[in-house]
């Protein structure tokens, strides 16, 4: 499946905290890039909250990779109800969890449902995102004559992380904007007159 040309992450961990009828809720959003990641980051928390009642979570990866507990609660009442938050914002390659802490008076399926879905919104919507672009990874190898205008072309299309080097020519390696990288290329062919060697990764990663 195509990956998208822009994502939503969390830019820090965010904790929040919401209370009904004695019980209370612990919301933490956790940024993670695997299942593996996700699934250390529950197993602290559950240290961390030994003694909490419940510890329900959902997570959502870049590669459409999710998962959900109602960590027994009564079934729909919990996790499904963060990952739909998650959802909501559009996020990707976080885990939220929230920890409760039963106060001795039963809420019932709705009021629990609703606790835990309130819970999961207003700590997203009180967590700062970042917002990352595709890119790929390029690297120019040009006679030194065409210096000018390969930097003109890389400042142009807006490349990250330029690293500038020397191998037989000058060399340089950085990251452009996926959507672009055709036409940068094609840019790049045609103000060195096809005399730069052009080798691109097709492996794409997203940036700031």
């Amino acid at each position: 499946m195509e990956k998208p040309e822009t994502i939503f992450v969390i830019k820090n961990t965010n904790q929040n905290k919401y209370k009904i009828k004695g019980s209370l809720f612990i919301g933490i959003a956790e940024k993670i890039s695997s299942s593996m990641q996700a699934n250390s980051i529950l197993n602290q928390i559950r240290k961390k909250y030994y003694d909490a009642t419940h510890h329900c979570f959902a997570y959502q990866l870049l590669n459409n990779e999710e998962k959900y507990s109602d960590d027994g609660e009564p079934n729909g009442t919990a996790g499904i109800r963060i990952l739909n938050a998650i959802k909501h914002f559009g996020i990707t390659n976080v885990i939220v969890i929230i920890v409760r802490y039963f106060g001795g008076t039963k809420l019932g399926v709705g009021p629990l449902g609703k606790a835990y879905s309130q819970t999961a919104m207003s700590l997203l919507e009180n967590t700062e995102f970042l917002k990352l672009k595709k890119y790929n990874k390029i690297k120019i190898i040009y006679n030194y004559e065409d210096s000018r205008k390969i930097h003109y072309l890389i400042n142009k299309f807006t490349c990250k992380k330029i690293v500038n080097g020397f191998e037989q020519k000058p060399v340089i390696n950085c990251l452009v904007e996926t959507a672009a990288l055709k036409n940068f290329i094609e840019k790049l062919n045609e103000q060195t007159k096809g005399n730069a060697i052009i080798k691109t990764d097709s492996k794409s990663v997203y940036v700031k």
